[in-house]
């Protein structure tokens, strides 16, 4: 006989197959939540480092570097123009070969040849096998063969001749339109030809003043038969000094 204990109905256990187990993505979400404060704490930490090496740091003032009077570029068989405002050409240099020193801001020049054009329109020609020019090409110190020409241009109803200048030394300031040497420099203007030790002209007051020992030679204008000779133009004052 089955006794009253045995005949009482026990659970029947669930099979293991069929407990609940969470997807594999929620279980890696809810590790990811557990992780997650660790992984924004580490991002912050190197955030920190990268943002504090890579500051700059104030290390006080610098010293002034003094620049060296040694070429920062260099040109050959070159041609620079410089132009006004309104677009019009000013200077032209071209020569075989151009060295700029950043120091003092000039141009040292080989074999230069120089056009320059002044606002009215007057053109001055300028060669030397060397060449020195500041920064904005108007003054040059011309050396080796030195050679200023400014060439004719008309004054109202006359017109002024061409002046040529030659030496081994001129110093040309093309704004103002003067030139000076220290050294001796012939002047040929028409059929006057002048020589001085040293020289100062000024254009501008068409004045040229001649020092040391001065020669001077002048020929005089050919005048047709039967007529009466024409009324000489007037000429720049020359000042001779001993």
């Amino acid at each position: 006989m089955t006794s009253a204990a045995d005949s009482t109905l026990q659970p029947v256990a669930e099979p293991a197959a069929r407990r609940f187990v969470l997807p594999w993505y929620r279980r890696a979400v809810s590790s990811l939540s557990t992780y997650l404060p660790l992984v924004l704490m580490a991002l912050l930490a190197l955030a920190t480092w990268w943002l504090v090496k890579n500051t700059p740091v104030f290390q006080g003032e610098k010293p002034v570097v003094t620049l060296r009077h040694v070429p920062d570029y260099t040109m050959r068989q070159f041609v620079v123009q410089r132009f006004a405002v309104d677009g019009s050409l000013r200077v032209q240099i071209e020569g075989d070969e151009l060295r700029h020193y950043p120091d003092t801001d000039t141009l040292e020049m080989d074999n230069a040849h120089i056009r320059s054009i002044s606002p009215d329109g007057r053109v001055t020609l300028a060669s030397a096998q060397k060449a020195l020019s500041n920064g904005d090409g108007s003054e040059m110190q011309l050396s080796g063969h030195a050679h200023v020409v400014r060439e004719a241009y008309a004054v109202g109803n006359s017109v002024e001749s061409e002046i040529d200048f030659q030496g081994e030394f001129l110093h040309a300031f093309l704004r103002t339109e003067q030139v000076r040497s220290h050294l001796p420099v012939t002047i040929t203007r028409g059929g006057t030809q002048l020589q001085g030790s040293a020289m100062t002209y000024d254009n501008l007051s068409r004045v040229a003043e001649l020092t040391g020992r001065v020669k001077a030679s002048f020929v005089p204008a050919q005048v047709p038969p039967q007529q009466p000779p024409a009324r000489a133009a007037v000429k720049p004052a020359v000042r001779l000094k001993r």
